[in-house]
């Protein structure tokens, strides 16, 4: 089969940015052509935050899908011309939307992604792929972490036992073994971002530095890790309605003397050592790391201390680590436009493979 252009679409937990990315596939390969990361306005991403904190009203979660659903397809549009692609030659757009609440486990399970798809395709003039997890969640899986059957495709001839492991708002990591597997290992960036933004008004810790200024607390640390998430066995995916603000000032009541440097340098110890616990278990010899957190210096200096094994950027593989999980979604539009099941039930728990999305435009 010849190969196909796709654009995939991907705005994480992370909350920084609409990653987009035109990929040439075909049944084997998934080649990077052009990408480009649009920034979150503050004001839209606070009125997201505020959505997934507190109380909310019906209009307001369809205003603020249709919201998303402009600011994807206008990113889109920029894209397309900031790049001159010729939409005729474009077969579909893989469109993830903004994860606002993801319950599989509830009495009635749904993950609930915003970004209305309708609006993409009539603006962009491009049929759309979305609504990914729903099927999966239908047929009793996760519906997350997706990323891992990605990760399969494009680095599954590697030779040597290997991992590869997304640090977005939350982390994610996929065992490439004789069985598929990948789980969210718990919380990434998103935790280390808010305390940050809280003390300093800054978006993110670059390189680590303010961590850097501090020390882990060991109690606070212990308190963090004593979770019950982190004591759960794979299947297993979680979010900000889980890690969020209120996660944070209910596992430090008694902690108030803690300098602001020493909370965010125990934050990063809580991500890097909650990867390295679950990485241990396993046989891996190496750890393909892709995400925001690549660009964290001391977050990724703790890793390789902690892993004590071959750890890489995907960027030194040829795969760009700030694109992977746009690319991902422009594979999996691919996948759904083909109609070839995803492999994905040995990750997320669901009943069978599916055929995952629904086609808009």
């Amino acid at each position: 089969m010849s190969s196909e252009l796709y654009i995939g679409v991907m705005s994480g937990t992370s909350l920084d940015g609409v990653d987009i990315t035109l990929c040439e596939i075909d049944d084997s390969t998934c080649q990077e052509v052009s990408s480009f990361e649009y920034l979150f306005d503050k004001e839209l991403k606070d009125e997201i935050l505020n959505m997934i904190s507190g109380s909310t009203t019906l209009e307001q979660v369809g205003t603020l899908n249709t919201k998303l659903g402009n600011l994807f397809a206008d990113s889109i549009n920029s894209f397309i011309k900031l790049h001159d692609i010729d939409t005729k030659k474009v077969k579909a757009i893989g469109l993830h939307g903004q994860t606002l609440w993801h319950s599989p486990h509830a009495k009635s399970p749904f993950s609930m992604q915003l970004g209305c798809p309708n609006v993409v395709s009539a603006k962009t003039g491009i049929t759309v792929v979305a609504d990914f997890r729903s099927m999966d969640i239908a047929n009793g899986g996760e519906g997350a972490p997706f990323a891992p059957a990605f990760h399969q495709f494009i680095f599954g001839d590697i030779k040597e036992i290997t991992a590869v492991l997304n640090i977005g708002g939350m982390a994610n990591i996929t065992l490439l073994s004789n069985e598929l597997k990948g789980w969210d290992t718990g919380v990434g960036n998103a935790l280390m971002d808010y305390w940050i933004q809280t003390c300093k008004n800054t978006p993110y810790d670059k390189y680590g530095e303010f961590a850097a200024k501090g020390n882990v607390n060991q109690e606070l640390l212990d308190n963090f890790l004593n979770d019950d998430y982190f004591q759960k066995t794979p299947p297993k995916s979680t979010g900000r309605e889980y890690f969020n603000a209120t996660w944070l000032s209910n596992h430090m009541p008694t902690f108030q003397t803690i300098t602001d440097e020493d909370i965010q340098r125990t934050l990063l110890e809580l991500t890097a050592v909650s990867i390295a616990r679950d990485i241990e278990k396993t046989n891996i010899t190496l750890l393909i790391v892709c995400g925001g957190g690549t660009k964290n210096s001391l977050l990724m200096k703790r890793l390789k201390e902690l892993c004590k094994m071959d750890v890489k950027v995907s960027d030194e593989l040829g795969v760009s680590s700030d694109f992977m999980e746009a690319m991902a979604f422009s594979w999996l539009a691919y996948k759904r436009i083909h109609r070839s099941e995803v492999n994905l039930s040995s990750v997320t728990g669901s009943k069978k493979n599916s055929i995952l999305g629904g086609i808009y435009g």
